[in-house]
């Protein structure tokens, strides 16, 4: 989802030297450095940071990470990295995200984390409390898991 208006939520980023290579883009492994930062930036946001989590017994581990690369980021450049829930599974909900500069799109993905119970670590549902305020939070709702 690559759309601007499906992101609520935005992150501000300024590219530092230590986050390029020798051609002076972004090295590829730090545009994942760059979600994980804008991730709790948008859990802070929605008020669903960890110790919130686990207030609600549970615990989220990723089970997937993908990013499409589309046009480098450079040293020095002002990126805004969109963060949106986009889909609710049973145990699992899937996170979209897109990196702009400008209004360009430099790379776009999703990220899949699983809930899980904090003693087992199995797969748990998903908390209404969780849900809900994500739901809250996003002007674009998340798509609910289709029956079997």
């Amino acid at each position: 989802m690559t759309d601007r208006s499906h992101f609520t939520f935005f992150h501000t980023h300024r590219v530092r030297w230590a986050e390029v290579d020798a051609q002076a883009i972004v090295f590829n492994a730090n545009y994942f450095v760059f979600v994980d930062h804008a991730v709790s930036e948008y859990f802070r946001a929605v008020d669903l940071m960890w110790d919130r989590t686990k207030e609600l017994g549970c615990d989220f581990f990723t089970v997937n990470a993908n990013c499409n690369f589309r046009s480098p980021a450079r040293l020095d450049d002002l990126i805004e990295i969109g963060f949106r829930c986009q889909r609710f599974g049973t145990s699992s909900v899937e996170y979209a995200f897109a990196i702009y500069r400008d209004g360009e799109l430099l790379a776009d993905g999703s990220m899949t984390y699983v809930c899980a119970d904090i003693e087992t670590r199995r797969p748990i549902p998903l908390p209404a409390a969780y849900t809900d305020a994500i739901t809250a939070f996003e002007k674009t709702p998340p798509q609910q898991r289709q029956a079997a």
